[in-house]
């Protein structure tokens, strides 16, 4: 039975590379994937999942008018997982259509993404994953400053902790930095 899964995790604890290699142990195979990525993220280029260890693949951008439901459904060959990078930037609707085709299509979907932003806000996308995925797994990664778990994602600026702003900002390790919950409110002073 197909389920939906998120799979969240801070900055730098992997994702990409995760969904890559998901990708890759169902194509050796011989079972066809159909990746997406949100069209917001264009660090690299627009349309291709890539991690900071340098793979790189191309996937379907979504973008506000995406009906990904429709795109699996309508895809020549049946994929065997549907797979999703940078799904915090996804709407509400598209995580139902992620819903959708678990439940009408009996296609396995896995979404990868951030839970929360800087400001420890929900993404609309994580929000709604919560909700609706059948199965959360959180992808750990270690704090920045210490040793501990990072849960939080700090925005920085020339190295320094900002704490306001617009809620999406694209950035690397130049803009954001994963932590633990001491450093986010007590960040060390370099």
């Amino acid at each position: 039975m197909a389920q939906l899964f998120f799979k969240y995790g801070a900055m730098n604890s992997g994702k990409s590379i995760e969904i890559l290699k998901v990708a890759y142990n169902y194509e050796e195979q011989n079972k066809s994937v159909m990746i997406f990525t949100s069209a917001i993220d264009d660090r690299d280029e627009v349309g291709y999942v890539s991690s900071r260890i340098g793979l790189k693949r191309q996937a379907f951008p979504v973008t506000e008018d995406t009906d990904i439901f429709e795109e699996v459904k309508g895809n020549p060959v049946k994929p065997s997982c549907v797979l999703v990078d940078e799904s915090q930037f996804l709407s509400k609707d598209h995580v139902i259509q992620l819903a959708t085709i678990v439940d009408e299509l009996d296609i396995p979907v896995m979404a990868f993404g951030l839970k929360n932003d800087f400001l420890n806000e929900l993404f609309e996308g994580s929000k709604y994953l919560l909700l609706y995925a059948d199965k959360i797994e959180e992808i750990k990664t270690i704090c920045w400053y210490c040793h501990k778990k990072a849960s939080m994602n700090m925005r920085v600026v020339d190295g320094k902790p900002v704490y306001t702003g617009e809620q999406i900002q694209i950035g690397g390790n130049e803009a954001y930095l994963p932590v633990c919950r001491k450093h986010y409110h007590h960040p060390p002073l370099d």
